[in-house]
């Protein structure tokens, strides 16, 4: 399993930004990659994605949701995944960590996501957190 990690620091309370992490259903308006969010309730969403030319779909399940500290994920099927955000007070505001494990059953198609998976989640992961930042 891959694992990938990617930091960065908002300039404003954990709090805050919590708030707008656990709306899962927006994150389709932080990345150009995401294309939709179905809610399938009892925690569940249905993520529809498009990357490294080809569209993924899987269902993840909300495992952890402790506010303001972290916010943590897991596939229930399509592309096996989990993920966790953790927040962190710091001096300038919060210090959100992104860690993502993944795991391609199909060898061909992991050796390609593999070689583009940390540049992608990095450059995701950013554009989610400024957009997250942007609305605070």
């Amino acid at each position: 399993m891959a694992i990938i990690e990617h930091s960065e620091i908002l300039h404003a309370p954990p709090e805050r930004v919590f708030a707008l992490l656990e709306r899962v259903e927006d994150f389709v308006d932080y990345s150009d990659l995401i294309q939709a969010i179905e809610p399938l309730g009892d925690r569940c969403y249905r993520w529809h994605v498009h990357a490294v030319g080809m569209d993924w779909m899987f269902d993840v399940k909300i495992t952890e949701s402790r506010a303001p500290d972290v916010l943590a994920w897991e596939s229930l099927h399509g592309v096996h995944n989990q993920g966790r955000y953790r927040l962190a007070p710091v001096e300038e505001g919060t210090k959100v960590t992104l860690t993502l494990e993944y795991q391609i059953r199909n060898r061909l198609i992991e050796k390609a996501v593999n070689k583009a998976a940390k540049p992608l989640v990095n450059q995701v992961s950013r554009q989610i957190l400024e957009r997250v930042e942007a609305r605070l």
